[in-house]
This record gives C-alpha cells, structure tokens and sequence, in this order.
C-alpha cells in the first residue's frame, strides 16, 4: 500500500467468532492499518491473531460492568462510535452487524461497509426476537420496542454515510437492499479450510456443529432425529438452549449432546458424518462451509446464505420448510441419492470460500473503489 492511510472499525472484540475472522484476514490485506472497536475484551490468546496490536476502543469500554453487560448500552453504541476522530486516513473500512457503519467519514475519505448482516434485531426479527427473549410485554417491552425505533432512524441515516456496500452472501445483499436501499456487491466471508482434510470412509451418523441460541434451530434437528430412531445425531456446541436441546434430545439413545469439544475431535466428527444437516437461516453460514472442507454434504433449511454455500443435489439438499417433518423428508431423500454426493466434489465446492480468494477479492474491490473515488490521484494503490 502506497501512503494510503487505513482504519478498521468492528463492532467489539469479545469471542472468535466469524466477524473475527473477516477482521483477521483484513489486517493481513492492511497491515499497518488502525483498529478501532466498541470494546475490546479478547483474550490474549485470541488476540494474538491480530498481531498483539493496540486497539482502540470508545467510552463503552470504561463504563461500569462494560465487561459482562457491554450490549446493554447498545442504546449508546451510535453515539460512542461517531466520536472517534477518523480525519486522518484516507480509507475506512467498517465491520458490519449493529453500529460500525455510522462512522463519521469526511468527503475526501472512503468508506467501505463489510455487512455481516444489518441489525436483526431492530428490522425484520425484531418480533422473533422479542418473543424469544420474552421482551415482547410489559414496561421492558415497550423500552425495547422504543429504542428500536430509534436505533432503526439512525441506522438508515448511517447508511447514508457509505460510500460502498459488501454483503457476505446474497441473502444480506437482498436485505441490505430492502433496509437501506442501496446496492452491495457480495464476497463471500473467509474460511480456514485448511484445517479439514477429506474423509473418503463416511459413518453412519449425522452431525450438526452450531451454538445452541434459539434462531439456530438446532431443537427442530433433535426432535426430527427423534422421529427417526435407527438414524444417530451428534449434537457439537454449547449456548442458551443447551437445555432445551437436551429437553428435545429427552432420553433418545441415537442422539448424543457433545457441547464444546476440542478442534481436533471437531474436525474428524465433521469428516467422517455422512451429513452435517442444519435448520438455522443463517446470514452466511461458516460451519457449512466447514463441513463441505470436510467432504461432507450438507442438509439445510433453503434460505440465507445456505443457499450460496450448498449446491443442491450435488453437495447436499436443501429443504423448504423449518420443520422437524422438512428435516425428516430432506434426510429419507438425501439418504437416496447420497452416493452422488462424493466428498471430492463437496471440498471442491468450499475451495470457492478460502481466505486467499477473500483477501484477492476484497483488496480488488476497494482498490477499484478507490480508483473511481478519488480519479486525481490515478497513482495510489491499495
């Protein structure tokens, strides 16, 4: 990068997780770029992979319990990160799901949005998620739904902000188009294949690898497993609805409730499943990317960013309905044409979802932006 000044803004730094990634491969693109975050509470180990580098955070970081309880000031989080002074570099680029996006950037800067996916919570989940939060009643309900509003202006008056938009898949493309009424080109998150080699013996078992938080809908997986009792599930994964996932699960011999396992005993589950079957509507979808680097189909509800991912009929199927009875009918006819879904052709599928490809996509984009953003300086290169 020629003199080009970079800023990164994420959202906050908590767990690994997939936007963690995206931010991971971003500063391998930029390595001498600025982060800037909500919080900061990573753990050493996890921040080592961004190079042990200093990130700058807001006033949230300092605010009482912040540790434990940072996403109960989300009411402040539009304020907190309009107050970072970003005049000195020429590009910005924000990491998308809640509040990044609303950066103040000045007409000389670019600013490029990387959308995880638009607030769900304040647009079109906001019931299902009020209903599985139990916020959908009383005083605390009528507050959630209040600051909703307010964060759904903001939101809108932030987008305005963006000079170009990414999605991670085309499901968020669509709901970015829906939301804001823009245009957003789409590339694909990064994934670590490399950790996955490909199984050429299958088992007989099915997995499903996920967190247990209710929009993932691993209950409908169980309870279609129990409908079918001479067919195992493993369950990978912990969260809020590991009880309900055992309450599902009940007493069912053919299905095991693993929760955290370690990455090794992860990755030779994934490989050796005939397949990894899901419910969730995903934004992306990273762990289905996982299982086809593992050569193994996938059987996923089809909506979301699935429907990148997943080829039906060559690497897995997809169902149309999120049902325990989809889940059922999808299995008894992937189970029918499963010999044509080879592990080859799965991990051959994934490799269009590798980190390099990211990173080549990514920096081709914003150097094109660039380029037409600022014509009088035909020099610059990022």
């Amino acid at each position: 990068m020629e003199s080009i000044r970079v800023a990164i803004v994420h959202e906050w730094l908590e767990n690994w997780a997939g936007s963690e990634l995206v931010i991971e491969q971003l500063i391998k693109c930029y390595p001498d770029a600025k982060i800037f975050a909500v919080v900061d509470f990573l753990s050493p180990k996890d921040r080592a992979r961004l190079g042990g580098r200093k990130i700058q955070t807001s006033f949230i970081q300092k605010l009482p319990f912040a540790r434990r309880f940072f996403r109960h000031y989300l009411g402040l989080m539009p304020l907190a990160v309009e107050q970072w002074d970003l005049s000195g570099f020429d590009i910005v680029i924000s990491s998308h799901h809640a509040v990044a996006k609303g950066v103040i950037t000045g007409p000389d800067q670019l600013h490029v949005s990387y959308v995880h996916s638009p607030m769900r919570y304040a647009w079109d989940f906001q019931n299902t998620y009020l209903r599985q939060s139990g916020l959908n009643r009383g005083l605390r309900g009528f507050y959630i739904r209040w600051l909703f509003h307010r964060l759904r202006n903001w939101d809108v008056r932030a987008a305005a902000g963006v000079d170009a938009f990414i999605a991670n898949s085309n499901y968020i493309a669509r709901r970015i188009r829906k939301t804001w009424r823009r245009e957003a080109a789409v590339i694909p998150p990064p994934v670590n294949l490399e950790r996955f080699s490909v199984a050429q013996v299958k088992k007989d078992y099915y997995v499903v690898v996920s967190r247990l938080v209710p929009y993932k809908r691993i209950d409908l997986v169980v309870e279609a497993f129990r409908n079918m009792p001479d067919k195992t599930l493993i369950v990978i994964g912990g969260g809020t609805d590991l009880e309900l996932v055992r309450e599902k699960a009940g007493d069912a011999p053919n299905i095991s409730i693993k929760g955290h396992v370690s990455d090794a005993e992860l990755q030779s589950t994934l490989g050796g499943a005939k397949a990894f079957v899901y419910a969730g509507e995903e934004d992306f979808g990273i762990s289905l990317v996982e299982a086809q680097a593992a050569g193994t189909p996938v059987i996923a509800y089809g909506r979301g960013g699935a429907c990148d991912i997943v080829q039906s009929g060559v690497t897995g199927l997809l169902f149309d309905t999120q049902s325990a009875e989809s889940i059922v009918a999808a299995v008894q006819e992937f189970e029918e044409h499963e010999q044509d879904m080879t592990p080859e052709l799965c991990h051959q599928n994934a490799l269009r979802f590798s980190e390099e490809l990211f990173r080549s996509r990514f920096t081709s984009f914003v150097e094109q932006q660039w380029r037409d953003f600022m014509p009088s300086r035909p020099n610059d290169r990022v």
